[in-house]
């Protein structure tokens, strides 16, 4: 009875042993691996594929990450939700940064840390071949359409006009397509891709009420030790020329 009692306690000890170095490996494997948060619905930055470059998610910001958890050995995992919970992921630890064409704000700023900006965008506006609307000032009486929490949103809001939100640029597209709306405001290199995919679509731009801004990665506040990985990565990916690859490639493709 003594004897089966020390085998109970060793083959028990065993397995206590077994899964401590299971859990460790377990960590070790995530902390070996970099998770994205997105919303992809945002093309040419971030969509789903048949043939998606991580998973089935593709674009210049999936190229982004990858290239940024390659040259730091890192796998990448890319985690697909609404834009508008993104930053409350990061905050929560769900997710370790955010790439999806986010601009950088200061209010953002007071959340989150921002890397070196690796894409400079601007708002213009779709509408219709045809279409009275030539400048910002012409959708006074017209019926706008935005993206959630997308800086087109801001933008018209700070303009004091009415317009309604939708969480995909998708939809919007064709709120203006069927004739539901006269405009969309959104990303140039967005309304691009759309244009490209709808008959009858223009695009119209005002430099005057649609200033440029910057596309970065946030980080959650204080972490600046994958902070100096991420800008490492930017850096060098702008000094070689790879940004300017990435945007090249996936403006002349299309999303599927």
């Amino acid at each position: 009875m003594v004897k089966t009692l020390k085998k109970i306690a060793a083959l028990a000890g065993a397995v206590v042993l077994s899964a401590t170095m299971l859990s460790g490996c377990a960590k070790e494997k995530a902390a070996d691996t970099l998770v994205f948060g997105t919303n992809a619905e945002f093309p040419p930055f971030e969509f789903v594929s048949s043939n998606g470059l991580i998973d089935q998610y593709d674009g210049i910001d999936i190229a982004v990450a990858k290239k940024i958890g390659d040259d730091n050995g890192m796998a990448v995992k890319i985690e697909n939700m609404e834009f508008d919970s993104l930053l409350i992921a990061l905050q929560n630890g769900q997710i370790d940064a955010v790439i999806a064409g986010m601009t950088v704000t200061e209010e953002r700023k007071e959340a989150v840390d921002f890397s070196t900006p690796y894409y400079v965008a601007k708002q213009v506006m779709i509408v219709k071949e045809g279409s009275d609307i030539k400048k910002a000032a012409d959708m006074a009486d017209k019926k706008i359409v935005v993206i959630q929490g997308y800086t087109g949103e801001t933008c018209v809001n700070d303009m004091g006009y009415d317009y309604e939100a939708f969480k995909k640029g998708t939809e919007a597209v064709m709120e203006l397509v069927n004739g539901k709306c006269d405009v969309v405001v959104i990303d140039s290199a967005t309304a691009a891709k759309y244009i490209g995919d709808n008959e009858g679509l223009v695009i119209v731009e005002d430099d005057e009420a649609f200033a440029s801004e910057e596309y970065a990665i946030a980080v959650a506040k204080g972490n600046e030790e994958l902070l100096a990985k991420v800008n490492a990565s930017i850096e060098k990916m702008i000094a070689d020329g790879t940004i300017n690859e990435f945007s090249a490639k996936y403006a002349e493709g299309s999303a599927e």
